[in-house]
């Protein structure tokens, strides 16, 4: 009987105000892209409607300028950093988080919810052991790490297979037409882009020139699963579809959906309501995309009387990039579009623009709308949710910090790690170091944040960092590489 009346008392799973969680995750989204930050080029009158109505931030953090280590950090709460391998992955990679790991999903379930993940997963399926079979059961995948439901493709839209995975198996495959994948040889008589350029719908650069699906020219062989391939035109219809069909099932339980948006990702092919909807090319229209998937959203919320007892988080797994392999003209059509907004760098970068993203949380009636400057970063919403749930805080990296991210506190991460492709950067209340590093001083079409003498900026001053305030300051330019070599010390995943 005590026990029964403790479980009463306290679990917040008997609770009929334990919200339900919605986590939109954009791909490559820069922090002026949207309108609440101050682009005038891309109409997103969803987004400013939904930031208007809750928590806007300016310093929310990605941990990293890439996608596959910003989910894995998400997700587990740990520094991807830690875990030898966890960087950009093939599509035919072995997850990168071993099943029954603890993640934000598993957290959840156990307290009561039911979890799904809809659209781009990047974080690799089966494992070195057992391989992924495209035409069989995919034995480990979301399911394995906290997940009920999945719909997902594999990696991204610009590497194959181009397929959708729904659960354990690749959605409408005839077993007559078996897939098969290689990133290592062509396979197949498939058509690939530098074989046969006339039958792409736009051009690419050499990585993007291997294997034709839908006209456009991807990373990697494939052959085989003709009756599963997606259509580009689709992609992110397909992808809100199915998030709105897992918010409206009634399963009598709060629901956690993470909605991982292919957009702005390259390809960037809109459906044909959006083309010229922007003066920006197919990098603005699949922007004014993404605003509508969220308008749906918030749409089907409001249609089930859910929106004050649903937490809506809507942010980016790093910032953004102009040309990242497909001739879709977006530097040329840029204009006077900023799509990092005050900073420098971007995706790839270890400046800010590469981890700086945009991030907008609401939950009406609970978090009062407003603009907050308070620190954040996205590692830190699995011991967030544990702690809204009443779950013990899993051990890793991430901290609780549910008051910064409902607007009662304005006391923020005293310190971050900043993950760019070369290495890493420190952020320390306003001040940012960059330890040394011989690479590029540039990349694609940004700066790199790469090195050869130490970097340290102060970030209230100088937000684009263009400043090296490192031979004024040695004291400070210490204690941060020290705090530095703290951090990365405490050990790995292997």
């Amino acid at each position: 009987m005590l026990r029964f009346l403790s479980l009463l008392l306290f679990s917040p799973l008997l609770s009929a105000a334990t919200p339900n969680i919605v986590l939109i995750y954009a791909d490559d989204l820069g922090f002026g892209d949207l309108g609440c930050y101050g682009s005038k080029a891309i109409p997103t009158p969803h987004l400013d409607r939904l930031a208007a109505g809750g928590l806007r931030f300016t310093a929310a953090y990605a941990t990293s300028s890439t996608c596959t280590p910003s989910r894995y950090a998400l997700l587990t709460g740990k520094y991807p950093w830690r875990k030898k391998g966890n960087q950009i992955l093939p599509g035919d990679a072995a997850m990168v988080i071993p099943p029954g790991s603890t993640t934000v999903a598993s957290v959840l379930r156990d307290a009561g919810y039911r979890t799904g993940v809809v659209g781009k997963w990047h974080l690799g399926l089966g494992t070195a052991a057992e391989p992924v079979d495209w035409n069989g059961e995919i034995k480990a995948g979301p399911l394995q790490i906290g997940f009920d439901h999945c719909f997902i493709m594999a990696a991204t839209g610009d590497r194959v297979p181009s397929v959708y995975v729904e659960n354990r198996r690749v959605r409408n495959l005839d077993p007559a037409d078996p897939i098969r994948v290689s990133y290592q040889k062509k396979i197949g008589d498939w058509p690939t882009g530098r074989e046969n350029p006339d039958q792409r719908k736009f051009g690419a650069d050499d990585q993007h020139s291997d294997t034709i699906t839908n006209g456009v020219s991807r990373i990697g062989f494939m052959t085989g699963g003709k009756s599963a391939l997606w259509k580009d035109e689709e992609l992110g219809d397909d992808f809100t579809a199915k998030a709105l069909e897992f918010i409206g099932e009634d399963k009598g339980k709060p629901f956690f959906l993470f909605f991982a948006l292919h957009e702005p990702h390259v390809p960037r092919v809109p459906a044909p309501r959006f083309v010229g909807k922007t003066p920006l090319g197919p990098r603005g229209d699949v922007i004014a995309q993404l605003d509508d998937h969220v308008g749906k959203v918030m749409a089907r919320l409001g249609e089930l009387h859910l929106l004050e007892n649903t937490i809506v988080i809507v942010s980016s797994d790093n910032g953004p990039v102009l040309d990242d392999g497909y001739e879709d003209h977006a530097v040329a059509k840029n204009g006077d579009h900023r799509p990092a907004g005050p900073f420098s760098g971007g995706k790839y970068s270890k400046l800010e623009a590469g981890t700086r993203v945009p991030m907008i949380v609401s939950w009406p009636g609970t978090i009062q709308p407003g603009v907050t400057a308070a620190v954040f970063t996205q590692l830190d919403l699995l011991a967030s949710f544990a702690a809204l749930t009443g779950r013990p805080v899993p051990e890793g990296d991430s901290a609780n910090a549910l008051d910064v991210l409902t607007g009662k506190s304005e006391t923020g991460r005293a310190a971050i790690v900043q993950e760019g492709i070369s290495g890493l950067a420190l952020r320390v209340g306003d001040w940012k170091y960059i330890p040394p590093h011989k690479g590029g001083a540039a990349f694609k079409d940004m700066r790199s944040g790469n090195n050869p003498q130490p970097q340290l900026y102060n970030l209230a001053r100088d937000p684009a960092e263009t400043l090296n305030l490192a031979k004024e300051n040695p004291d400070q330019l210490r204690k941060l590489a020290a705090m530095l070599d703290q951090i990365t010390g405490r050990g790995t995943d292997g």
